[in-house]
Formats: C-alpha cells, sequence, structure tokens
C-alpha cells in the first residue's frame, strides 16, 4: 500500500475449507485508491458508487473517479469496451482519487490490459480467473495467458473464479444464467467490503429499496454481495485485512455528492433564493445530461425542464424563459456550446439574464466524450461573433459546484448578463463528502422589476444603474413596452441603431459592465507564502492535483504556494498583484495552454504551462515533479 501501514490486531475467522479458525492480520492504513475494472456490462460503475457510498456512510473522505466507455455498447471482453471506477478513501483531508491504485479488481483480460500500467508495484490484483478463457484473452490481445507467463510477477495477485463462485451461491434461485452473472460485481465487491472492513448495510438497504417488486433479483444480489463477503472472510488467500479510520472533518450532515448532482441542487437553491421559477432547457449530451435528469425529478420545487430537439432551441427557450422573468439556463458540453455561441451573443445584446453550464470534455468534435478535459475556456470567453463579452466561471471540486452555480445566477440577475459556468467530465461525474449547508443562511437573491416608466413618462429599456445595469422589465408590464432583439441597440432608448459612434459606446458599456463584476467578488486567495519562489496557479478540475502537490513541496521546505482561479471573466482585481509577488509562476491545464495564454497577455508575466491533453486529470506526481524542476531542487 502506498501509505503507510500499521498492524493492529489478529482477526480470527472460522474456515469451512479445513474447520479451523483463519487467522487474518489487521493492518491500519491512512488511504487507500481501489479501483474496480472490468466489460461495460459488469456493473463496475454500480460496485464503485456502492464501495463509495460505504465508504462516506464509514466516515472516510471520499474522491472518485469513474471512466467509461464512449461506445453504448461496444462489443464484450475488447478494449474499447472496459469500464472503470477508481475511489481514493482516508483518514485524512484529500482532494483527488489518487495516482497510483493500491487494490485493482479486474473482471476480463481487457480491463487488466487497460488498467495494469496504473496498479503500484508489489499492488493487490484481484482477478477473476474464470473470465481468463482463450476467446477473452485473444480479444484482450494477449497472445499468452498472464496468469500464467510470469508477468504479473511485480504484483499480489489473488485468483478468484468469481464466474463460478457467484453462480454457485444463487444456484437454487429462478433466473437465467445471463441473469445470475450479471450479480457477480456485488460478489467482487463483497469480497473488497471484507478486504477494507466497509459496512454491508448500506448496500443491503440499497438492494432492498431498488429490487423491491422483483424479490428474485433482491435475494440474488443479497446473497452475492454477502459470498463475496464471507470468501474474503474463509479463504486463505488473504492474509491481511486493512482497516483505514474514520477521518477528523467538520461536525455536520454530510453526504456523497457528484458535481452533476451538486449543479443540480445549486440551482434549485438558487431559484429559491431568488423567487424565481427555474427553466431549465437542455438537449442530452454527454457528460451533462445527468444535471437534466437530475432536475426532471424536481417539478414539486417548481422546476420545469425542457428536452429540446437540439442544442440552438434549447439556448433560445432558455432565453425566452428569462425575456418572460423566469429563471432561464441551459446546460451543455462543448459541442453543445459551439451551436449556442449565436443565441448567447443574442442575450449579450439584449442583457438579459442567462445561465450556461459547460461541462467540458475531450474534443474537437465529439471528440472524447466520456473523458475529461479543461479546452473550452477561451470559446467561453471569445466564441461569440463581435465583441460578445460575457461572465465566467469555474467550480474547484464537486461539491463547489453547489456554490459555483449560485453564484453564476447571482451574477447573471444582478448584472443582467450570461454567465458561463465552466465544469468538466472530472467534477460533474467524481464525488466527495459534501456539508449540506443551512439554506436559511445562505443569501438572498435580490431582484426587482420595474412597474412604471423610468424617464419623463416613458419607459426607457437601457437606461443603466452606476453599474451600467439596464432595468428587467417584465413583458405585459402597462407602459413598459419596449423593442428586443439582435439588432445594434440606441443607447438609453433601445431602438435600432446602425450609427457608428453609438455602436462603440454599446459596445464599450456592455464590456464595463462586465468588467464591473470584479467590484463584487472576493479577492484572489492564496494557498502558502504571501510570496516566493514558485506560484502554481489553476482553475478548475486541477485544484485537487495542485494543492496536493504544493502542499507536499511546502513540507519539504519549498517556498511554493498555490491559488486557484472560480472567476475567469472578470478575474478578481488582485490576481496581476499576486502573480507578481512570486518569481516563478506554474499554469497547470488540461489543454494546451489556454489560461497560461490569458495571464502572460494580461498580467505580462513570464508564467510557464503544465499541459496535458490525454482525457485525463492530473495526477499529483506530474504537477509535484515540474514544481521541482522549476525551483531547481
Amino acid at each position: 500500500m502506498s501509505s503507510v501501514a500499521r498492524s493492529v490486531e489478529e482477526s480470527p475467522s472460522e474456515s469451512h475449507e479445513r474447520g479451523g479458525p483463519v487467522r487474518h492480520r489487521v493492518e491500519e492504513l491512512d488511504s487507500v485508491v481501489v479501483r474496480f475494472a472490468g466489460d461495460s456490462g459488469d456493473g463496475m460503475q454500480l460496485a464503485g458508487t456502492q464501495f463509495t457510498n460505504a465508504s462516506a456512510i464509514f466516515g472516510n473522505d471520499i474522491s472518485t473517479l469513474p471512466d467509461f466507455p464512449a461506445e453504448i455498447r461496444a462489443p464484450a471482453g475488447t478494449l474499447a469496451g472496459v469500464s472503470g471506477f477508481q475511489i481514493n478513501f482516508s483518514s485524512q483531508d484529500i482532494y483527488t482519487p489518487g495516482d497510483l491504485v493500491n487494490t485493482l479488481v479486474v473482471m476480463n483480460p481487457a480491463a487488466l490490459k487497460t488498467n495494469l500500467k496504473d496498479l503500484e508495484k508489489g499492488g493487490l490484483l484481484i482477478v477473476n480467473s474464470d473470465a481468463f478463457t482463450f476467446n477473452d484473452l485473444r480479444k484482450a490481445d494477449y497472445a499468452t495467458n498472464p496468469l500464467e507467463d510470469g508477468s504479473l510477477s511485480a504484483y499480489r495477485v489473488i485468483k478468484v473464479p468469481i464466474n463460478t463462485l457467484n453462480r454457485e451461491a444463487l444456484k437454487d434461485i429462478r433466473l437465467s444464467p445471463r441473469e445470475v452473472d450479471r450479480c457477480k460485481n456485488f460478489f467482487a465487491l463483497g469480497l473488497v467490503y471484507w478486504l477494507y472492513e466497509r459496512p454491508l448495510e448500506p448496500t443491503l438497504r440499497w438492494i432492498r429499496e431498488k429490487f423491491a417488486k422483483n424479490p428474485a433479483i433482491l435475494e440474488a444480489n443479497t446473497r452475492a454481495l454477502k459470498a463475496g463477503y464471507n470468501f474474503g472472510e474463509t479463504t486463505e488467500l488473504f492474509p491481511v485485512q486493512y482497516r483505514v479510520p474514520k477521518a477528523h472533518i467538520k461536525p455536520g450532515t454530510y453526504r456523497k455528492i457528484t458535481g452533476n448532482e451538486a449543479t443540480a441542487l445549486g440551482l434549485v437553491t438558487a431559484s429559491i433564493l431568488c423567487n424565481k421559477t427555474l427553466i431549465y432547457c437542455s438537449y442530452p449530451i454527454t457528460p451533462a445530461s445527468d444535471i437534466l435528469h437530475a432536475l426532471a425529478e424536481m417539478r414539486r420545487y417548481g422546476v420545469r425542464t425542457f428536452q429540446a430537439e437540439d442544442e440552438i432551441a434549447a439556448v433560445g427557450a432558455a432565453i425566452g424563459a428569462s425575456f418572460g422573468g423566469a429563471l432561464g439556463v441551459t446546460g451543455s458540453s462543448g459541442p453543445g456550446l459551439c451551436l449556442k455561441s449565436e443565441a448567447i451573443g443574442l442575450a449579450v445584446m439584449v442583457e438579459l439574464p442567462l445561465v450556461v453550464i459547460d461541462v467540458q470534455r475531450g474534443g474537437p468534435s465529439t471528440g472524447l466524450p466520456t473523458k475529461t478535459e479543461q479546452a473550452d475556456l477561451l470559446q467561453a470567453l471569445f466564441g461569440r461573433n463581435g465583441e460578445s463579452p460575457v461572465a465566467v466561471v469555474a467550480p474547484c471540486s464537486p461539491a463547489d459546484c453547489f456554490d459555483m452555480i449560485i453564484e453564476a445566477v447571482r451574477i447573471a440577475l444582478r448584472f443582467m448578463t450570461p454567465v458561463i459556468l465552466l465544469s468538466d467530465g472530472y467534477l460533474g461525474n467524481g464525488a466527495e463528502p459534501w456539508l449540506i449547508p443551512d439554506v436559511n443562511a445562505l443569501p438572498r437573491i435580490e431582484i426587482s422589476h420595474p412597474t412604471k416608466p423610468n424617464h419623463d413618462g416613458q419607459f426607457m429599456p437601457y437606461l443603466r444603474d452606476e453599474r451600467l445595469v439596464r432595468q428587467w422589465a417584465l413583458p405585459g408590464t402597462p407602459g413598459l413596452e419596449h423593442r428586443i432583439g439582435g439588432l445594434e441597440k440606441e443607447d438609453v432608448t433601445g431602438n435600432v441603431s446602425y450609427d457608428p459612434i453609438n455602436h462603440e459606446k454599446m459596445v464599450r458599456i456592455r464590456a464595463q459592465k462586465v468588467a464591473n463584476i470584479a467590484n463584487e467578488i472576493p479577492p484572489l486567495s492564496v494557498n502558502g507564502p504571501e510570496e516566493g519562489d514558485l506560484l502554481v496557479i489553476g482553475w478548475g478540475g486541477t485544484f485537487g492535483s495542485i494543492t496536493t502537490a504544493v502542499n507536499r513541496a511546502r513540507r519539504k521546505g519549498l517556498k511554493v504556494a498555490s491559488a486557484h482561479l472560480r472567476y475567469l471573466n472578470p478575474m478578481p482585481k488582485n490576481t496581476g498583484e499576486v502573480l507578481r509577488r512570486y518569481k516563478r509562476v506554474l499554469v497547470p491545464e488540461l489543454n494546451c495552454g489556454q489560461l497560461l495564454l490569458l495571464l502572460r497577455g494580461r498580467y505580462l508575466v513570464d508564467a510557464v504551462g503544465l499541459n496535458k491533453i490525454q482525457g485525463k486529470p492530473f495526477l499529483v506526481s506530474e504537477i509535484e515533479s515540474e514544481i521541482y524542476r522549476l525551483i531547481g531542487s
């Protein structure tokens, strides 16, 4: 294991094989990284999610990384069809799903081939030996059986005939062989539950609730889970059992939450805080669809969801909702943001509040639809015709999606502007513990609509306040009729204008209005010394890896700090000042250097980039190595 192991006790259990006690040594660990991997039909996502839930309920800090194929159903047993789920659970604060895997559970040869490189040397490899048949080995491009040719000698290999043992446990239940085999993920899950002293009850309760109307499936999954657990307890294959104590966390009520779940809950909360009906308009797209799914189940909170025929219709409907006085929101991923660009420009021109969610994925085009990337930053800032400024914010963790979507709504309503929230696949699908806030303590989002003319008995739609924000007049209000549309507006009156001087004036006003947001956002904070040899600055889902790497470097005595931008347009007013306090600046990004380009161009700092475009988040070790290289240590 990668963390320090402490021998705690000997744990006896009765062996069915020889009738005597099997004594398992129990070792205590600070943290463990486990990955489940198998065919996309093997239920690895479900097994990983249940393991996550059990660990969260137990009291560990957790961070997860689901990984699934882009194909709806790749051919069974092939490399393209491998699905995986990684979880890091710890007795201490953690920020990432972990670098190297400590325990890898593989259900077939393809899962072994695609995941073995991430298993630490000496790590535990639990293999479903029944799946290593000639045909499955051939599908995974194995010339010989790795369980027999010595190629796995660097690992602790535990061969378990999971298919056979699962079928034996369920042999008297009236299910088809295919239905029986679909329960083998719970056998594997039960085995890992035993290995790490996870409680069975949370998953047993989930099984009872999920399959209450299908007693046979309920019984089968229950038996499979318990059979895997009992196998671990009675077999002599595992001389050691591991224990990860509870984490010391701030008191309160917690739940496990993914970024997409947090975004959905944040939108509903924001609609209540501003007393507006939430109308969420979207077209299904990976990895943003979960937000639509979650909101569709919240009708009792006054939420309205609209699944449009395409991305353009979705954003058009959201703008229409905002024009009508509701909270108009649309969500998508990178390709959908491209299609929405013209309509977002319309929202800029008419100056209506609009929230656009972009759960980024690998591109260009269809690209890597199930993998993460941070390559939409420049598109969010500049991906529209003309001078079309919008506000851009980005959460830094799955739980932070809740706070930042509320902030996106606040900015959109207060400044009458579109706001783009840049999440990503890593944040959207990843999970962590979330301290449920006191809703009554959340600040209200105040809104006022004009009810009477605002200038000499007439309504002037583009008459502005000191922040350059125009009024939000609801259609149908007597005396407040006004022109709306994509043509350039005359200052104050809102009439169509082709006057070149007026056009330049309006362009500059719209830009300054967005720039004024910087007066109402918090300053950029620093983790570490206020000045020093190196500042590592990032945005979005790189927060965990950057923070962990910087903390490790500081423990070794290096004068290095980190900062994370949650507001990207405008940036905090002190951003340039913070950058200039350090001798060097490092910008890790999951793109080719988009934030780097902005920081160098705006603040004239000689920053350097660390770029990764592999559909995977940064490993902590990758950033840590670059820190040492730049400082010369």
